[in-house]
């Protein structure tokens, strides 16, 4: 399996395997993969394992763990695969233009809804009254920065993009640091005091997340989400015009990488890094990460053309809307346990857990090569 950068006789970006790779790679750790490293902590004690089992954690609240790289790393690359390939939408014919805007309407609206399906809607059943559903989602918020970005791409210049960009991320800054509504705001970014707890407290229909004052998926922080977006647009459009030059390419996705998290991490210290609130700098610390494993994937498996192992995470990446409604729709324990308990049970104690992670990763990944084979891709 070889994928490569380059325009077809359609002129579409063909796909990159890097980037499906990566997109498999941040998918796998939301398949189950995160318990590897408690696993092996209680396997062998290792206190290298338990600080890694704590970064599959996500941070309290200031602060930022790997695991809370996963969702913005998602965002960015759905951002990365509009710059590989979309153009401005005057550069379509007249009928292709309704056809795209539609889908994108339509596409949104989709993830909104599933993103309600993946919360299970409510907790218990179908829901009496609407102020039992939970509204805000992951896949939602995904929808939405991946909308907004493809509308900025299809109707601002390149110069456009990047004004917006910087206007959102400052102006939320903004917003948080200077305005109070009803006693919130105006610098407290605390759980309780934070403007984004007024406006979903205010605003977001239905419940939130376990009935958090405010949402993880709340309103406000849908502003800044779309900047994790575009920047992964800047950097699909960088790569597909730095075709041959795969050198200067990989320096300029170093340097940029480089360049966000000393900016996030510096202002952190006024506005500080939180998943929660979406913040500012959140947004250029993730999207800094972002970019160094871009770098590091395109540069192994595009560059250096060691594409075989990559073959294995572009299985889960080829379905990632599939891997993620599953996480929640299918108990995929129940299935290890009546297809591998019998060997769970009879290993030695220290070692279940960890077998018990692995065969309910060979499981779904198996599910994926199956449908992976056969072309069977769920899209929206």
């Amino acid at each position: 399996m070889t994928y490569q950068v380059k325009n077809d006789a359609a002129g579409k970006a063909s796909r990159v395997l890097s980037v499906d790779a990566l997109r498999g790679f941040d998918m796998f750790w939301i398949l189950g993969a995160e318990g590897l490293f408690s696993a092996l902590y209680l396997l062998t004690g290792m206190a290298l394992f338990n600080e890694l089992a704590k970064q599959m954690l996500h941070s309290p609240w200031h602060g930022v763990t790997a695991y809370d790289v996963i969702f913005p790393l998602f965002i960015f690359l759905s951002g990365v695969s509009i710059g590989l390939a979309a153009k401005p939408l005057a550069d379509y014919p007249v009928q292709q233009r309704r056809e795209k805007v539609t889908h994108a309407f339509r596409r949104l609206f989709l993830l909104l809804f599933l993103g309600v399906v993946y919360n299970h809607g409510w907790s218990s059943g179908i829901p009496v009254a609407l102020d039992e559903i939970r509204f805000a989602s992951v896949l939602g918020r995904i929808g939405i920065a991946w909308f907004v970005a493809i509308m900025l791409v299809w109707f601002l210049s390149h110069r456009g993009q990047y004004l917006v960009a910087v206007m959102l991320l400052l102006g939320y800054w903004l917003l948080l640091s200077q305005v109070s509504i009803g006693g919130f705001g105006a610098g407290d970014y605390s759980r309780a005091g934070a403007l984004n707890v007024w406006f979903d407290q205010k605003l977001l229909p239905g419940t939130s997340y376990q009935g958090l004052a405010v949402d993880p998926e709340g309103l406000l922080s849908n502003i800044t989400s779309v900047v994790n977006a575009l920047i992964g647009v800047f950097a699909g459009r960088h790569i597909k015009a730095s075709r041959g030059q795969a050198g200067k390419l990989l320096t300029h996705l170093a340097l940029a990488a480089a360049l966000l998290l000393a900016l996030g991490y510096s202002w952190g210290l006024v506005f500080p890094v939180n998943k929660t609130l979406w913040t500012s700098s959140f947004v250029l610390v993730t999207s800094g990460f972002s970019l160094l494993l871009l770098c590091l994937f395109y540069g192994v498996i595009d560059v250096l053309n060691i594409q075989k192992w990559g073959a294995f995470f572009a299985v889960i990446g080829a379905n990632a809307l599939l891997v993620y409604l599953a996480t929640s729709l299918v108990n995929w324990h129940y299935s290890v346990q009546s297809l591998f308990g019998g060997i769970v049970k009879a290993m030695p104690s220290s070692w279940q857990m960890l077998l018990q992670v692995v065969f309910m990763l060979l499981l779904q990944w198996l599910l994926l090569l199956f449908l992976y084979r056969r072309k069977i891709f769920v899209k929206v």
